[in-house]
C-alpha cells in the first residue's frame, strides 16, 4: 500500500470520492471511497512516518465515518436501560483485536450488518496497547475505517478495557500509579474511547478481616478515576464506565463483595455523579485459557451461578450486571448460558489471536519467524515447567506489535481467508449472545 509523502497527496487520493467543503468533509462517492482510497488513508493513519499525514489520515477518517453516519459512542444509555429492565435478554460481546485490526473489523461489521447488530464493543487493554503497538487514536482509527469500509451505519462503541492497577506500583506510590492511569484515560478518551473499564481490584486488601476494608482500595480508587473521567469527558457524552471486584484467574467472586463495593464506591462519589454501569467478576475463567503441556486448552467450568447471582444484585444498583473476561476460549456451546444467567457482557479476545495465527491461510514461514522472535525477546517469561508449546501459546500475543505491518500486508487472497473464518465465528457470537437484531435497542437508548 502506498505511504502518502505529503497531505497533499492524501487528497488526491481522495478525489471523486470525497472533498473538503466550508471546513466539513463531503462524501461525494461512497462506493469509490470504500474502494483503493479507505485503504490507503488508513493504512496510513496506522504506519505513516510523516506526523502530520499521519494526524490527517486518522482526522478524516472521523470526519468521513460522521458524514456517513458512523461515530464514536458511549453505551452507558443501553446499559441504564438495561439495568432498569426495559431491555434484555442478550449478552454484549466485548473483542480485544490484537492484530490484523482492520481486517478483522472488516469481518465483525460484515457479521453485525448480516445479524441486524448494534450491541457490541471493541476494546483494548491497557496492556494490549502497549505489546501490540496499537494507541487509542490508532485503534479508533482503524475500526471506523473498517465501518466505511463494510458500509456500517451508527454508533460504534470503543473501550478500553483493563486500564488496571498495578498492585506494585501503588504500593510504591499511589498517586504516581494513579496519575499514570489517569494520563491513558485522558489518552483514551481523546482517541475517542467512549467507553472505559476501572481494574483496581488488584489492590483488593485480603489482610482485612471485613470485606468492606478489603474493598476499600478498590473502591475508592475507582471513585476517584470515575471523577477524572466525568471532568474529561466530552460534553453531551456520559462515558460507560465500568469496575471490577475480582481479579481474572483468581477466587470467584462472592455478593458481600459486590455489596461492599458498590456502597463504597457510591459513597466516595459527589452526590448526583453518575457511576458505573457494569462490574467485571471472577467466575473460574482466567485470560487465554489454561493451556496444557501440548499446547491444547483446559476446559474450564464456569462457574454460571455466581453470574446468575451477581448480575442480579448489580441491577438492583442499577447497573446493566456483570462482565465475563476471559471467555473466548470456552466451548461454543457455553455462549448461550451466560445469557441465560443475566451476563451484561462477555469479553472475547484469545480466541481470535489464536483464529488467525492458527488459519491455514497464514502463511507458516512468518509464524515460524514470531516463534524464533519469541525465544529470542521473550525466554524469560518462560517458567521451568513451560513445555515449548506452552511457553509459544503464553507469549504469541507479543508478536503482533513487532510483526504489525508484516501481518497487515499479507496476501490480500490470505487475509480474505482468514477474514471469512472470523466472521464466521462472530456470527456464531452474536446467535450463541442473542445479540441479532440489537440494533433497534442501540438506536432507542444511544440514538
Amino acid at each position: 500500500m502506498e505511504e502518502f509523502k505529503s497531505v497533499g497527496a492524501i487528497y488526491d487520493s481522495l478525489k471523486g470520492a470525497a472533498r473538503e467543503k466550508g471546513g466539513a468533509v463531503e462524501v461525494v462517492d461512497e462506493k469509490a471511497l470504500r474502494g483503493a482510497p479507505i485503504d490507503s488513508l488508513v493504512f496510513n493513519a496506522v504506519f505513516s512516518r510523516n506526523k502530520e499525514v499521519l494526524n490527517e489520515s486518522r482526522r478524516l477518517i472521523k470526519y468521513l465515518a460522521s458524514a456517513l453516519g458512523t461515530r464514536p459512542a458511549s453505551i452507558h444509555g443501553l446499559y441504564m436501560a438495561m439495568g432498569r429492565g426495559e431491555v434484555g435478554g442478550f449478552t454484549v460481546p466485548a473483542v480485544n483485536i490484537r492484530g490484523l485490526t482492520y481486517d478483522t473489523a472488516r469481518a465483525f461489521f460484515r457479521s453485525a450488518r448480516k445479524n441486524n447488530a448494534g450491541a457490541f464493543i471493541f476494546e483494548i487493554a491497557k496492556s494490549e496497547i502497549g505489546y501490540t503497538d496499537q494507541r487509542p487514536a490508532e485503534y479508533a482509527a482503524c475500526l471506523l475505517a473498517a465501518a466505511i469500509k463494510e458500509g456500517f451505519r451508527g454508533p460504534v462503541f470503543i473501550q478500553g478495557d483493563h486500564f488496571q492497577v498495578n498492585a506494585k506500583k501503588f504500593a510504591q506510590d499511589k498517586n504516581a500509579e494513579i496519575g499514570d492511569l489517569k494520563k491513558l484515560i485522558k489518552e483514551a478518551i481523546e482517541g475517542d474511547f467512549y467507553n472505559i473499564d476501572i481494574d483496581a481490584s488488584t489492590v483488593v486488601d485480603l489482610s482485612k478481616s471485613e470485606v468492606a476494608e478489603q474493598q476499600r482500595p478498590n473502591f475508592e480508587t475507582t471513585a476517584a478515576l470515575t471523577r477524572y473521567i466525568r471532568e474529561n469527558e466530552p460534553n453531551g457524552i456520559t462515558v460507560s464506565v465500568g469496575g471490577e471486584i475480582g481479579e481474572v484467574g483468581g477466587k470467584n467472586s462472592t455478593e458481600e463483595e459486590l455489596r461492599a463495593f458498590m456502597d463504597g464506591y457510591l459513597g466516595a462519589l459527589p452526590k448526583g455523579m453518575k457511576g458505573i454501569s457494569k462490574i467485571s467478576i471472577q467466575t473460574g475463567t482466567s485470560h487465554g485459557g489454561v493451556v496444557l503441556p501440548d499446547g491444547t486448552i483446559a476446559k474450564v467450568k464456569v462457574d454460571f451461578d455466581t453470574i446468575e447471582r451477581l448480575s442480579k444484585a448489580a441491577r438492583q444498583y442499577g447497573m446493566a450486571g456483570v462482565v465475563q473476561h476471559g471467555a473466548s476460549t470456552l466451548p461454543d456451546d457455553a455462549f448461550h448460558i451466560f445469557v441465560a444467567r443475566g451476563a451484561a457482557e462477555v469479553h472475547l479476545a484469545t480466541g481470535f489471536q489464536n483464529m488467525v495465527y492458527d488459519s491455514p491461510a497464514f502463511p507458516q514461514d512468518l509464524k515460524k519467524e514470531i516463534n524464533r522472535h519469541l525465544v529470542d525477546k521473550h525466554s524469560d517469561e518462560r517458567k521451568p515447567a513451560d513445555t515449548e508449546e506452552q511457553f509459544i501459546y503464553k507469549t504469541r500475543k507479543k508478536g503482533f506489535g513487532p510483526f504489525k505491518e508484516r501481518i497487515w500486508t499479507l496476501e490480500e487472497e490470505r487475509r480474505k481467508k482468514i477474514g471469512a473464518e472470523l466472521e464466521a465465528r462472530f456470527d456464531l457470537y452474536f446467535t450463541q449472545l442473542n445479540a441479532k437484531d440489537t440494533a433497534q435497542y442501540v438506536k432507542k437508548y444511544v440514538g
